[in-house]
């Protein structure tokens, strides 16, 4: 009876698991960020028995979509897939390979609306009905971080860092006689120094309200305060108080190693800088230039939404509806805020974690939302969604490089990166009108992230 017993109780077992439905899950993620998803994703595998999600790293943010896309169009992409802002524009034009999350919780009856969103987040995932085509979910911003124990050995206040880019130079040049080679760098300087700079001062990057508004948007990033903010951040290179450390995080890892005494960088970069820095770090506000009306206006959003692939059974369709809809509940966004130093992309979080005290106790986390929260998203702050972004990006990089080695005045570098880049805007917008859906994206020109010497003093670059 024993036996007969056990066999029943396996049987029904392994019915259960048999008949658990398993949604395929691509993300970008690695280190602490990763281990945040693996945690977050077995959590909800435990809250229920009906579904169970495989999350799967899939290298980096541009491999993840091309491959997520080259698998859909092949017939065995995933459910859902992680894409980085950059290839919004992209996801949006592919209309075939993608599902709206508006339309599949309405289906399976979710009551997830993008009213629940922050304004700056909901309006970039959203179409132009206020529908979410994607649900926000790591979303960071720039912010300033600074290393306490660099500012008390310089003499300056470590509960007060610059406030405004004008306050930059007197704090750089006691932290150089110091002894700090490098005292400030920063992390992915197109998005932060000129994408960031733009919203952060409530001026365009592109016309066509930054390309939410229309195809035919033109790049107009070459304003008379980014020529301003270009010349100043190349005059403090040739001083040494600004080093350049690369495209993309190679500036995080240089002030997690105590190289740098100052960082800008994505909110996010937090929960890696809490486990490898060595040292007592600040976080502050992003720096400003308090002589332009209205500034700061506020930050820009950066990271990803979670977009849902066509072509999968209604049934399958039923899991991804409730994961999603379960990872927009307060209670796991304030959570997911709170360990990675992602903003919570609801309002419902946000107030949570502030009514439980986290933010006394951790005033550095409630920067980046506050910068968000600054004012209500206008016409020159929505977001930027342009097709080919990431290439665009790519040429803004190497016109700044042209100006850090002094081979071209920052005007002429911001002209003709505007210029190069309208080239890419157009062939995405005549591709667009003439109903052609953009297919798998080619991979941008991988970046060594080696970066140059400095010259020695009177040396040219």
């Amino acid at each position: 009876m024993r036996r007969t017993l056990v066999s029943i109780l396996l049987a029904l077992f392994c019915g259960a698991a048999a008949a658990q439905q398993e949604i395929q899950f691509w993300h970008a993620m690695g280190g602490a960020l990763g281990a945040e998803i693996d945690a977050l994703v077995q959590r909800f595998n435990d809250s229920q028995r009906d579904f169970r999600i495989v999350a799967g790293h899939k290298g980096s943010s541009e491999d993840t979509m091309i491959g997520a896309l080259a698998a859909q169009r092949a017939g065995n992409g995933p459910h859902l897939v992680q894409v980085y802002d950059a290839g919004t524009a992209h996801m949006i034009a592919a209309k075939s390979a993608v599902r709206p999350v508006a339309q599949l919780f309405a289906e399976n009856r979710e009551r997830v609306e993008a009213s629940a969103f922050l304004p700056a987040v909901a309006s970039y995932f959203s179409d132009n009905a206020g529908r979410l085509l994607a649900l926000p979910f790591n979303i960071s911003t720039p912010i300033l971080f600074y290393n306490k124990d660099a500012f008390r050995k310089a003499g300056l206040d470590p509960e007060k860092a610059p406030r405004t880019w004008y306050e930059m130079p007197k704090a750089m040049g006691e932290l150089a006689k110091a002894g700090y080679e490098c005292v400030y760098t920063t992390v992915w300087p197109a998005w932060v120094q000129i994408e960031t700079m733009s919203t952060w001062h409530n001026q365009d990057f592109a016309t066509r309200e930054n390309g939410l508004a229309g195809l035919d948007a033109k790049l107009i990033f070459n304003t008379h305060l980014m020529v301003r903010h270009v010349s100043m951040l190349a005059s403090w290179e040739r001083a040494g108080y600004f080093t350049y450390s690369g495209r993309r995080i190679e500036g995080e890892r240089r002030f997690a190693k105590g190289e740098c005494a100052m960082v800008t960088a994505g909110s996010s970069s937090y929960a890696d800088l809490r486990r490898e820095a060595k040292f007592d770090f600040g976080v502050a506000q992003l720096p400003y230039y308090d002589d332009i009306r209205g500034a700061p206006h506020h930050s820009l959003i950066g990271g990803a939404g979670l977009w849902v692939l066509a072509g999968r059974k209604s049934a399958e369709y039923r899991g991804v509806a409730k994961f999603l809809a379960w990872l927009a509940r307060p209670e796991v966004q304030a959570e997911w805020h709170q360990r990675t130093g992602y903003v919570p992309v609801t309002r419902a979080a946000y107030e949570l974690t502030a009514q439980k005290g986290f933010y006394k106790d951790n005033p550095g986390h409630e920067i980046a939302i506050r910068q968000l929260l600054l004012n209500k998203p206008a016409r020159e702050s929505r977001g930027i969604r342009l097709g080919n972004l990431e290439n665009i990006r790519l040429i803004l990089e190497e016109e700044l490089e042209n100006v850090w080695d002094g081979k071209v005045a920052p005007k002429l570098a911001l002209d003709r990166a505007a210029e190069r880049g309208d080239l890419l805007l157009r062939a995405f917008e005549r591709a667009q009108r003439a109903g052609v859906e953009p297919g798998v994206p080619q991979r941008v020109p991988r970046y060594t992230g080696n970066v140059r010497p400095r010259p020695a003093k009177g040396e040219k670059p």
